[in-house]
């Protein structure tokens, strides 16, 4: 019996913890806007009762973001990883739950040649799999040739959620649900070695 294994012909990223670095301090930011430690702080925000409570979350939110901005530096290995899928000519795109303007500034303080950029301000926030099939629908590539590259448990739900291969980038701990990733990359440069494995539709027989 043959079983085709599908080729990987783009590469999507997740920005923060897997890009570049991040020092958000989510419990401090739950606190502040008093979000339940076990929620997730986009969807508490989204069920606040008034839209000024909306707006008034939302702006400490992006006070965080763009202080963690300023201080965002590359990930090792991240830039000869990203030139390398350049060269080999992978359409790359990065799509974050970070709103646009904190993006932009993590962009360019640590440019990449990454043109494609999602952000939560142009589509649902991660899990939601609408950023990942736009992306998809421009390249006018199939989801089951896409891989998302992210470092949470979100980014494995977004990928899946859009039919994609989900690889978490895990360079420290392994964590519990890292058995729910299609693969796992513990040194950012693996990445370029996995691509090229599915560069091409490979029979196993």
């Amino acid at each position: 019996m043959t079983t085709q294994v599908e080729a990987i012909y783009g590469v999507i990223f997740d920005l923060d913890g897997t890009l570049v670095s991040s020092e958000l301090d989510f419990s401090l930011i739950k606190a502040q806007i008093g979000c339940p430690c076990e929620q997730d702080l986009l969807d508490y925000i989204a069920q606040l009762p008034s839209p000024y409570m909306r707006e008034e979350a939302m702006n400490i939110v992006h006070q965080h973001e763009l202080i963690d901005a300023q201080h965002a530096s590359i990930l090792p290995g991240v830039a000869d990883a990203v030139n390398a899928l350049k060269a080999k000519k992978i359409p790359m795109a990065i799509v974050t739950r970070n709103f646009d303007k904190a993006a932009a500034i993590k962009l360019q303080n640590n440019p990449l040649p990454i043109e494609t950029v999602l952000t939560r301000s142009d589509a649902p926030a991660k899990p939601d799999p609408s950023a990942l099939n736009a992306i998809s629908t421009l390249w006018n590539i199939s989801p089951s040739n896409l891989l998302y590259v992210g470092d949470f448990l979100y980014d494995i739900q977004a990928a899946h959620n859009a039919n994609m291969r989900a690889c978490l980038y895990a360079p420290d701990t392994t964590p519990a649900y890292a058995d729910q990733a299609d693969y796992v990359l513990h040194d950012f440069i693996e990445l370029v070695t996995l691509v090229d494995s599915y560069s091409k539709k490979i029979e196993l027989c």
